[in-house]
């Protein structure tokens, strides 16, 4: 039995069990098998984390599962997480979220939970004492979502207890109306101050982050596995070690629990003469990032930015596709632990644009026109519809086509156009 050798416990949350990583390439099996094991393996690391730290307790705040339809292997890994934290004599506690509510979806466990495993309830806001050595140093709150739109403001409910233990309150909320995630138990940081904890242990913000340093701690720790290149979904992932004296926090580390991580890496090929030079560019930016990633498998998308010579090879047919599948294979058979999912092109030529606006020639009427455009995509729609036949525009959709009337694509076909007129190929 692991015994808490000082006073700390281990935040986490949005562990997305089984989550699908919709939207990911397949190009890849190995990669596809790995990232369907990505979020159960997190798991793993945060129970091993917990084991190794010696912590106190852990607490898990919501979305447990990803949805409704809970996988088997989910929830008998979540739950075997839970027995070996208990046979170690960690406490858990644990409430549900908007992907996990505790109305909906299929549960495989409906006996009893591990010894020292509390799941909290969605009628009323729980509590319950945390003793080490006899002494209680530690009171834990919390509410489980009853269905997955959850309107209240959960935190009003809140109340801290009696006695002098440091008071933990576990909530899956938007806390300060956060627009990237939905409204979900909406409260205020006042609302969350009133309650009297010393500590917040929030989950639903995937991206961590501190919203109050001191009496009391307001923290969202972010998710435990990356999903996709979603900003919110990059970079290292995992909890914090809280480390409390009394009521009061004495140090937060954040710990990475991730198994793959997704990295964006955003590039300016000005200066770059060729694509060779561009494909070592792109090899030295997937070093540095699997480097920080340590052992773990690094998913890579890359954007590819600015003004160079380069542009025009990269607007070849095919140019991009190819390049991906060469930085593919440089890794196959490798290590194996980065895999290039795509590149995206939003190069420009170099073109001095200025000039070229004050000409009053054709060129620059055009870059008149497309920049009227680009501010009035009601204008675009009109006048593909005046010259675009009605029949076509499910065919496009059918295709996969982007929108056309985008401002970014407006901006591209203007400056591909002037490229062409310039006798740029």
């Amino acid at each position: 039995m692991v015994t808490c050798m000082s006073l700390r416990f281990l935040h986490a949350a949005d562990l997305h069990l089984d989550t699908p990583f919709e939207g990911i390439s397949r190009a890849n099996r190995e990669l596809a098998e790995r990232l369907r094991d990505a979020s159960l393996a997190a798991f793993d690391n945060l129970v091993d984390c917990a084991l190794a730290r010696q912590v106190c307790f852990v607490v898990l705040a919501g979305d447990i599962y990803d949805g409704e339809e809970r996988g088997v292997r989910a929830q008998l890994r979540f739950r075997r997480g839970l027995e070996r934290l208990s046979e170690a004599g960690i406490p858990s506690f644990v409430v549900h979220g908007n992907h996990d509510p505790v109305a909906a979806g299929w549960s495989a466990v409906r006996g009893e939970w591990p010894d020292r495993v509390t799941v909290f309830g969605h009628t009323d806001v729980g509590s319950v004492d945390v003793e080490v050595g006899g002494e209680m140093v530690a009171t834990v709150h919390g509410i489980s979502y009853a269905t997955r739109e959850e309107p209240a403001n959960l935190a009003l409910r809140f109340r801290a207890g009696a006695g002098n233990g440091f008071q933990v309150g576990i909530l899956h909320c938007n806390a300060g109306s956060n627009g990237d995630h939905a409204p979900y138990a909406p409260c205020t940081l006042d609302d969350l101050l009133a309650a009297g904890m010393d500590y917040w242990a929030l989950g639903h913000i995937h991206a961590r982050q501190t919203l109050r340093r001191g009496q009391p701690w307001v923290v969202y720790p972010g998710n435990t596995q990356g999903r996709s290149f979603k900003p919110s979904e990059c970079g290292a992932k995992g909890a914090y070690l809280v480390e409390f004296d009394g009521r009061e926090v004495a140090g937060l580390e954040f710990v990475p629990l991730d198994s793959v991580r997704f990295e964006h890496v955003v590039l300016d090929v000005t200066g770059i003469d060729d694509l060779p030079g561009l494909e070592q560019r792109l090899v030295e930016e997937a070093a540095t990032v699997a480097g920080e990633a340590g052992d773990r498998a690094v998913v890579v998308e890359a954007t590819l930015e600015g003004t160079g010579v380069v542009h025009g090879d990269l607007a070849r047919a095919g140019a991009v596709d190819e390049l991906l599948h060469v930085l593919r294979d440089q890794f196959e058979g490798g290590a194996g632990e980065v895999w290039w999912d795509r590149i995206q092109d939003r190069t420009r030529p170099v073109l001095d644009i200025e000039t070229i606006r004050s000409r009053g020639d054709f060129s620059g009427e055009l870059l008149a026109l497309a920049g009227e455009l680009e501010v009035d995509p009601v204008r675009v729609e009109q006048l593909l519809a005046s010259r675009m036949p009605a029949t076509l525009v499910p065919e496009l959709s059918r295709l996969g086509i982007p929108n056309l009337s985008d401002p970014e694509l407006v901006r591209r076909a203007s400056l591909r156009a002037l490229e062409c007129l310039s006798g740029e190929r």
